[in-house]
């Protein structure tokens, strides 16, 4: 029922990729001649799609993760939890390995703390980072005590822009300068982390990240890194601003 419903293919196949990559391996090698160009061109996009935006803030977030890359190596295991916040993660990071990262079915929110949680406890061998929002480490923040209570030492990285970005982000885009219930009062991260004994400093500029990360990496229990960011870098290529004016625009036409 599958079979070109969406798209319509010049062979459709049904097969699990595990069984297909098995029966491809047995096939004589292809030339793949025909679309070298198009592979070297495509591998260009990629990366010239590496190279940051401006994004005005003093926490560049595209060396965050550089940094996160550099310090913890090709064993890391990233999780994200769904907000705009994480496009930087998926934009910046590189993987190298097979099952390095987590993330949520649709962008569900909640989840970043609880998965990296869930991630260190099964291979505490490795170093486990998460890239979770403010709303969504509200949600499910108060897990720290589980961590704390059994051990557990992941990283987490508190993006904090005091919002709800990707709602923020869609109100602007269809009512701009019209929003509602996206600005949210939270309290300061590294002290909550601190009340049930976890490692907790706040970052607000890209200089202070090396070293607090480091910190973080060997206080030898659960970490939270609050990372302060200016509301307006909204997504790794524009802001809420641009949104809004491009908004504005159009509704002007």
């Amino acid at each position: 029922n599958e079979l070109n419903r969406v798209y319509q293919a010049d062979l459709p196949m049904a097969s699990g990729m595990a069984q297909f990559a098995e029966a491809a391996k047995a096939l004589e090698p292809v030339d793949s001649t025909a679309w070298g160009d198009w592979a070297k061109a495509a591998r260009q996009d990629y990366v010239e799609w590496l190279k940051p935006d401006f994004v005005p803030n003093k926490l560049d977030m595209a060396k965050v993760v550089s940094l996160v890359q550099e310090r913890l190596g090709p064993d890391a295991l990233i999780v994200t939890d769904g907000g705009n916040f994480a496009g930087w993660g998926h934009r910046f990071y590189r993987y190298s390995r097979y099952r390095s990262q987590l993330g949520p079915t649709c962008g569900a929110m909640g989840y970043g703390v609880p998965a990296a949680i869930g991630a260190k406890a099964t291979a505490p061998d490795r170093p486990v980072i998460c890239f979770v929002g403010d709303g969504g480490f509200m949600m499910t923040g108060q897990e720290l005590s589980t961590a704390i209570h059994y051990g557990i030492a992941p990283v987490i990285l508190v993006i904090n822009n005091n919002m709800y970005g990707t709602i923020r982000m869609h109100q602007e885009r269809h009512y701009p300068g019209r929003t509602i219930a996206t600005d949210l009062t939270n309290p300061d991260f590294a002290q909550y982390a601190e009340s049930f004994g976890a490692f907790g400093e706040v970052v607000e500029e890209t200089d202070e990240f090396a070293p607090a990360l480091d910190r973080a990496l060997n206080a030898g229990r659960i970490a939270v890194l609050e990372l302060r960011i200016d509301p307006e870098a909204i997504t790794t290529r524009t802001t809420l601003s641009a949104i809004r004016e491009q908004a504005l625009a159009g509704k002007g036409k």
